[in-house]
């Protein structure tokens, strides 16, 4: 009956399934007890009837050709020989899965900063606002430099006032050039004239040299007068401009350092638990950084209004003479003293037709 047994366990067939792969748990032992069994054969070998049985078994075993090959032993996963695509597809998925990791980092990265710099600002914001209303209705203290803003008041309406003359300047220079063009157009008038009415040829010649020459002197003049207006607003909208601008950075930076010192303040007038005192050491720093700002922007517009006021002075020195010379030289009819005017300040007029492009720039 034993030797029936374990003939029956030795020609068990071995079920696998098309992947590979054992079906249940069960079968997995049933193999171990088959293998258990054939062990138990090999021992009965030297025996008669052992040989009968090993005989059985080698005629009624299973078919080697049938079997199919299981890596990695019973209960394995996978069948047969397994293709390097298959590794390699593994390596290229994990390969992309770290670089969808990082990528997915890096922007997260990128959007936690964005955020940084978003709420910085905004709590920016909140405290200069606060403190400007604070300062609107009389509850907020104001840091004042008097000497400095007394100085950026004057600076401010002198601007407002040197705006006024480059208004001026610019209005008589359009008026000024169409007098000189209409007198253009009469000297040509009476030239024609002179041509075709010889009882008054002399007449009309004499007007016509005259309406010539004041239109060349005023053409001198022009060249002035726009030379003037340059100046002018190159020092009104460029050299104030940029001391405006530095004026308006201070005193945004003034506002900042009144709403940190606010804050700040406020903070040490709290008590004074753990939470606290962190909160007060981080306002304390940036109240420090505001005020370091604030200080080294008072310096930059301080320098800035010295300098400006050395150059204003200069300039319009140089500016009013070159008016006053030009102006009454022509309205005195001295040609000479306007032309000497004008090389005294290096200002050199276009000739007739300068302002035309070229044939090879039209081209």
């Amino acid at each position: 009956m034993a030797d029936s047994m374990m003939s029956k366990a030795a020609t068990m067939e071995i079920p696998i399934n098309s992947n590979g792969d054992s079906r249940t748990l069960a079968e997995d032992d049933s193999l171990e007890q088959a293998a258990k069994n054939q062990w138990s054969l090999k021992e009965k070998v030297g025996s008669p009837s052992g040989h009968r049985d090993l005989q059985q078994v080698m005629v009624s075993g299973p078919n080697l050709n049938e079997t199919s090959i299981v890596s990695g032993g019973y209960g394995g996963t996978t069948e047969g020989i397994i293709p390097t695509s298959s590794i390699k597809g593994s390596n290229m998925h994990h390969t992309n899965s770290s670089s969808s990791m990082t990528a997915d980092e890096a922007s997260r990265g990128i959007a936690v900063e964005k955020f940084d710099i978003m709420k910085k600002w905004g709590l920016n914001t909140y405290k200069c606002t606060k403190q400007m209303i604070s300062e609107r209705f009389g509850r907020g203290s104001r840091t004042v430099d008097l000497e400095l803003e007394a100085q950026i008041d004057v600076l401010r309406e002198t601007r407002r006032k040197y705006e006024n003359v480059l208004r001026l300047a610019r209005a008589l220079t359009n008026h000024f050039y169409s007098m000189v063009q209409t007198q253009n157009a009469l000297g040509d008038t009476f030239a024609d004239l002179s041509q075709k009415s010889p009882e008054l040829r002399d007449e009309f010649g004499y007007n016509a040299e005259t309406q010539k020459l004041l239109c060349k002197n005023g053409e001198t003049l022009l060249g002035a007068i726009n030379f003037f207006v340059s100046s002018i607003n190159t020092l009104v909208n460029k050299t104030m401009e940029d001391t405006l601008m530095t004026i308006k950075m201070y005193e945004n930076a003034r506002l900042e350092y009144d709403a940190y010192r606010a804050d700040l303040e406020e903070l040490n007038m709290g008590p004074r638990d753990a939470v606290t005192m962190a909160r007060i050491e981080a306002a304390q720093q940036q109240y420090q950084i505001q005020k370091d700002k604030y200080e080294r922007l008072r310096s930059d517009v301080t320098i800035k209004l010295k300098f400006l006021e050395e150059n204003k002075v200069k300039v319009m020195h140089k500016q009013l003479l070159l008016f006053h010379n030009a102006i009454s030289a022509y309205f005195a009819g001295n040609q000479q003293q306007l032309e000497q005017t004008l090389k005294q300040f290096n200002i050199k007029l276009k000739p007739p037709g300068a302002d035309k492009p070229s044939w090879l720039e039209e081209q």
